[in-house]
């Protein structure tokens, strides 16, 4: 998937006014989900996104993930966008939805092998979660 369509797919699902919103609040998604998974992880899941997004997880990599449930991961994306937690719970699922669309199955199993089960309904993997 190219980034341009990355974006538009994120536009259309979180009903964001411009490409820009969109490229905004999927920095803050993308920024939260690598301080949640291994430095190691995330190197693997930004070879897989287009465009800039790639490297702009990378940078947001820390030297270990940081155990927060979803409740903490909806407040950190909020603060970052400057909005409240249930937007941010909208916002949160347009973007990992459309990461789950753009990386390899197997990709995806390894991010969320690494996250309680819950996390895999902000992927739209409900069948996955408890």
């Amino acid at each position: 998937m190219r980034y341009d369509e990355f974006l538009a797919r994120v536009r259309e699902r979180g009903e964001y006014d411009s490409q820009h919103e969109a490229a905004e609040v999927t920095e803050a998604v993308l920024s939260v989900l690598a301080q949640r998974i291994s430095p190691g992880e995330v190197d693997d899941l930004a070879s897989q996104l287009p465009g800039p997004l790639g490297p702009r997880l990378a940078d947001a990599k820390q030297g270990q993930p940081e155990g927060f449930g979803i409740e903490e991961f909806h407040r950190r994306v909020a603060e970052r966008i400057g909005g409240r937690p249930g937007t941010a719970r909208w916002d949160t699922g347009a973007v990992l939805t459309t990461v789950a669309d753009s990386v390899s199955g197997g990709e995806l199993n390894h991010v969320l092998s690494q996250l309680p089960s819950g996390y895999a309904t902000l992927f739209g993997k409900t069948e996955l979660a408890d």
